[in-house]
């Protein structure tokens, strides 16, 4: 990439952990890329983030260590950060700067895009409407994800969100004349989690179709919010220009928005929530809403960005920002995790807003909207019914109270805990009625009756066989 830099400035007035402050830059321009130039003419990349008066802020993306103040010279650039792009991109792995670290040559790019991006144009947006079968039932049958959609993993510490990523990538299905792609960017992982994910990314032999960006957690802090905006620009790249449903997983927004929270320190900028900056939302939203689909493009961007909850917070300004601007999200559970069960996402507070676009006759099933709403119902109830339980003992209840409190057991064990296979929607589906069926039919009220005459007919034999 060519940085054409030009003016040169030694006028540096103050260096604070990966922040240079400089005096009399004429015209700067945010996200101007600048290069620092050491005396024994070693040279460290920067950005412009920030102007105020005569003091303009740049980031450095590497250490300040050993900068002075008067020997220490910055130079501009005409122009911000760029990422190069072309279609052998494909395959590749990347630093969080977008620098080959796989020991291959760097592409020869046929384009050179700004990394900064723009939200899609509201007007511009195409409704997601297709069902992406992902193979895990609690997500195709009760949190559908749709092509175009941001769907969050809110997970606990030690519980396996990337594992559940890794699989999403492995079974997530797009018709047969179309073409998924997957883009991951993985921000302030320890080297355990980036070695997992390559090795999972090659074993299911979709590296050919995987680009990734890694900012190890020993990489520089600075670099972690580089790594989605340079991960997203070549999400775009091969969505909207060549045409790929990209599936692109974030992890983990917890390390990008605590990078987020160290630098605004640094500036010493007046701090929000939990001393997060006041404009975090609007960060988050600036990464979050380049997903999506475009009219007249073929292309689409569906996000799984991950995020670990410091203490186990759903309100926490980080899981609570994110619900707001993305739709829905997948919680995981530390109780089913503990039972043993795999996936352990708790179906009640998991929720895909988009669901409905994606479901129903010609997509999944005429029948999988009231399914999934009786489901839910019954496994609710007999949350509640677990509480009272150990309230009043099990001698106090009823027998259709038991029922539900078998549901309860059966579902978690049967429906959530699939493990690792492959489930099509029709198998999961199948699966939820036959946990129904073991309800007389005035307990289903969720569902009509030309569904409940026409299914629980098929399960018949099933149901007599079972008792």
């Amino acid at each position: 990439m060519e940085k054409l830099f030009t003016t040169e400035y030694r006028t540096i007035s103050q260096i604070a952990g990966p922040l240079i402050f400089v005096k009399g830059i004429k015209n700067p321009a945010y996200g101007q890329l600048v290069e620092i130039v050491l005396p024994d003419e070693y040279k460290r990349a920067g950005q412009i983030i920030d102007a105020c008066e005569d003091i303009v802020v740049i980031q450095v993306f590497e250490e300040t260590l050993g900068l002075e103040l008067e020997k220490t010279r910055v130079r501009l650039s005409q122009q911000g950060l760029r990422l190069g792009v072309c279609p052998q991109i494909l395959g590749r792995i990347f630093n969080g700067r977008g620098q080959p670290v796989d020991g291959l040559p760097e592409p020869i790019p046929e384009k050179n895009i700004p990394i900064s991006g723009s939200a899609i144009n509201p007007y511009s947006r195409d409704v997601p409407v297709d069902f992406i079968e992902t193979g895990i039932s609690t997500i195709d049958g009760l949190n559908t994800l749709v092509r175009g959609q941001k769907l969050p993993v809110f997970s606990l510490a030690g519980l396996p969100a990337n594992k559940i990523a890794s699989q999403l990538v492995k079974q997530a299905k797009v018709k047969e004349a179309e073409r998924l792609a997957v883009v991951f960017a993985g921000m302030g992982i320890p080297f355990r989690e980036a070695s997992f994910f390559l090795e999972s990314f090659h074993s299911s032999g979709k590296m050919e179709s995987t680009v990734v960006f890694l900012n190890l957690a020993s990489a520089p802090v600075i670099e972690r919010l580089l790594t989605p905006r340079y991960a997203l620009t070549c999400a775009e790249y091969l969505a909207f220009e060549l045409d790929f449903h990209v599936l692109v997983i974030l992890s983990d927004m917890t390390n990008y928005c605590e990078a987020l929270r160290q630098i605004s320190a640094s500036k010493e900028e007046i701090p929000g929530r939990r001393g997060y900056p006041g404009y975090m939302y609007t960060d988050l939203a600036t990464i979050y809403e380049r997903a999506g689909r475009i009219k007249n493009k073929t292309g689409s961007i569906t996000q799984i960005p991950i995020l670990t909850m410091p203490a186990d917070d759903i309100t926490h300004p980080i899981s609570d920002l994110t619900g707001y601007i993305t739709e829905g999200q997948l919680v995981l559970s530390r109780s089913l995790h503990q039972k043993g069960i795999y996936p352990p996402i708790d179906v009640l507070p998991s929720l895909s807003r988009l669901m409905n676009q994606g479901i129903g006759k010609g997509k999944t099933r005429e029948d999988h909207r009231e399914l999934a709403n009786q489901l839910y119902a019954t496994y609710s109830h007999g949350i509640d019914l677990r509480k009272l339980e150990d309230i009043v003992g099990a001698e106090a209840l009823s027998d259709m109270d038991k029922k539900y409190l078998k549901f309860c057991d059966e579902f978690e064990k049967t429906f959530i805990g699939q493990g690792e296979s492959t489930r099509t929607i029709e198998q999961t589906l199948m699966i939820a009625w036959k946990l129904l069926a073991e309800f007389p039919s005035s307990e289903l009220k969720r569902i009509s009756k030309k569904f409940l005459d026409v299914y629980l007919e098929q399960l018949k034999d099933w149901w007599k066989w079972k008792k």
